[in-house]
């Protein structure tokens, strides 16, 4: 009896961790407002997965980072396994790069501000 005691135990603790961790991954994000205005003002951000800027671009947004236009360039196999032909036809050349629908780009990590600043979207926590 104790050890069915016990199971039951460790199984409730990890249905509150794993619910936890969804909670987590699927709450509003601060800038919510800011990522889909630049989604609907047609803003893209091209990145890969192994590229510490992007994932420094990536953690200024949190949550919201799902609202945000985001196209993955790198191949399965790291830096030297190249990339998409999405990207190679848009001509990007590094990560992260920022394209807006004017045709203009902004390459390398920016600051939030900067972002707000070309697109006109304002940035502001969502409440």
């Amino acid at each position: 009896m104790k050890d069915r005691t016990l199971w039951i135990g460790v199984l409730l603790i990890i249905v509150a961790f794993i619910g936890f961790l969804v909670y987590q991954r699927t709450r509003p994000g601060q800038y919510d407002a800011f990522a889909q205005c630049l989604t609907d003002k047609g803003v893209k951000e091209y990145g890969a997965y192994w590229c510490p800027n992007c994932q420094r671009q990536k953690e200024d947004f949190g949550n919201s980072f799902k609202k945000l236009t985001y196209i993955e360039c790198a191949l399965p196999g790291g830096q030297r396994a190249g990339q998409t032909a999405e990207c190679t036809d848009a001509g990007v050349k590094g990560y992260p790069t920022w394209m807006f629908p004017d045709e203009t780009r902004l390459e390398g990590y920016q600051p939030l501000s900067i972002l707000s600043e070309k697109s006109g979207c304002p940035l502001q926590p969502s409440s």
